[in-house]
């Protein structure tokens, strides 16, 4: 895979975002690669844990387009609107895939994650920043709504009111205010942020994968439908 790193440690396996001259943005072929290595993964028995992550400096810059510092507004919108269709139905595909693994995910958001890219550490488990990450998502300003997916992630784990302060305002968040708001689970600065990923993976792996990863597909399930089948709640009961 030319866009995308798949590497593997005993049970956790990474992924890395691998496009650092066009700081990991996504474009069609990346998101092609990134599918392939989800899948692969997908039928994959030794793995227990995945991290997600960008090639240094950045997590990812979002949608891959054709734009310059010269474009006028008006400009850089029609690009953006003419890129979104198939962009959005690989990306889309990328991330149901990614958040429908039975492994625990973890997304490593060791710089930037600017539109799609922050889109995509939502569809992980976990989410871990560097001190000094930044997340914005531009889309509004740029004249393109932000995708179905991506917005549903984000109104399911902050409520309508403050996904559109995120959506609709497009500014920056800091990777503390992102954490205060739930979306980010720990924030590490930079240069320690691999090591405390990796600690955390190996303490995730060490559990036993079966109850592990029947947990995490019963409370998807539950965020997503917002009221738990009748037998999952007896079988919880029983469990207790």
């Amino acid at each position: 895979m030319e866009n995308v790193k798949l590497e593997r440690d005993g049970s956790i396996a990474t992924i890395t975002l691998n496009r650092p001259d066009r700081r990991n943005s996504l474009s069609d072929p990346m998101l092609t690669d990134l599918g392939t290595a989800i899948a692969e993964l997908r039928d994959d028995t030794t793995t227990t844990i995945v991290i997600v992550t960008g090639a240094p400096p950045v997590f990812s810059a979002g949608a891959d387009a054709p734009i310059s510092a010269k474009m006028s507004p008006e400009e850089r919108r029609k690009v953006f609107s003419g890129r979104k269709s198939q962009f959005r139905r690989l990306f889309e595909r990328a991330n149901t895939m990614l958040e429908g693994l039975e492994q625990i995910t973890i997304a490593m958001i060791n710089g930037h994650a600017v539109g799609g890219g922050w889109g995509l550490t939502l569809a992980c488990d976990f989410r871990w920043a560097a001190a000094e990450a930044e997340m914005w998502i531009p889309e509004v300003d740029l004249g393109v709504p932000l995708g179905v997916a991506s917005t549903t992630r984000f109104v399911r784990l902050v409520g309508p009111a403050i996904a559109k302060e995120i959506i609709l305002e497009c500014r920056r968040y800091t990777a503390p205010e992102a954490a205060a708001l739930g979306l980010v689970h720990r924030v590490v600065p930079g240069d320690l942020l691999a090591k405390a990923v990796i600690d955390y993976a190996h303490t995730l792996a060490a559990k036993p994968f079966k109850p592990l990863s029947e947990m995490k597909a019963r409370i998807n399930a539950i965020a997503r439908t917002g009221i738990p089948e009748v037998n999952a709640m007896t079988e919880g009961f029983l469990e207790r």
